[in-house]
């Protein structure tokens, strides 16, 4: 297995490139109407504010070395060590993990609902469901289940490839859906309707990304357990 290279220091712009990341998380985290708005509709004078706001409090934060990927020394030194996970990784992971997976199962919902009964009801299930899902993520890590945000970061060197499994899968497929739903006239497989269409392209894309970074193909995806130095937040 390869062996990740530890650091004493983080880089200056390894901390920087980790501002506008976090900003990201909390800008789009708000979900109803919020959310919702800027994916179907792009940003308006809300969004912008809401912008400002978060930009302002994580450039402070970042500044402190106090979000993750910003601290000037690394937290984890080495994978499958027992020692407490900070406040801020805690909170940080939580909005990160419901970023990832709230709106790509709403939308994946929303395709099978579309699929079946040919109607289109996002707004409805972001409305109805977009604060329910993400308090399964927040009851999960309040039950130490959550990957990344657990109380203790002795599995950490796992944990982390979970979590860019995950985002390697949603965000590429997120944007193979929106493709899908922007060229959909041009991409109907006969004899399936477009809706069908779409939902099968999304459980490709979906099934694709995941298999490749299950089998640690993808950037940051290899699994690290007990005595492995770590190579980053």
């Amino acid at each position: 297995m390869k062996r990740a290279v530890f650091r004493e220091r983080n880089k200056g712009y390894y901390r920087v490139l980790h501002t506008p990341i976090w900003i990201w998380v909390f800008w789009v985290l708000p979900g109803w109407p919020l959310t919702y708005d800027l994916y179907t509709h792009g940003p308006d004078r809300r969004h912008v504010i809401w912008l400002a706001v978060v930009a302002a409090i994580v450039a402070w934060r970042g500044w402190l070395g106090r979000m993750p990927g910003c601290e000037e020394r690394p937290y984890i030194h080495y994978y499958g060590v027992h020692q407490p996970n900070l406040a801020y990784r805690v909170v940080c992971y939580t909005a990160a993990w419901i970023d990832v997976l709230v709106p790509f199962a709403l939308n994946v919902a929303g395709l099978v609902v579309a699929s079946i009964a040919g109607t289109w009801m996002l707004k409805e299930m972001y409305e109805y469901g977009y604060y329910p899902l993400a308090l399964v993520v927040v009851l999960g890590t309040a039950l130490n289940l959550t990957p990344r945000a657990k109380r203790d970061t002795f599995g950490e060197g796992a944990e982390r490839a979970w979590f860019y499994i995950a985002i390697w899968t949603v965000v590429p497929t997120q944007v193979v859906n929106w493709a899908a739903w922007r060229l959909g006239k041009y991409i109907a497989l006969a004899p399936l309707p477009l809706a069908r269409t779409r939902l099968v392209i999304c459980l490709l894309s979906t099934a694709f990304f995941f298999l490749l970074g299950y089998a640690s193909k993808l950037p940051r995806t290899q699994r690290y357990y007990t005595g492995v130095a770590a190579a980053g937040v």
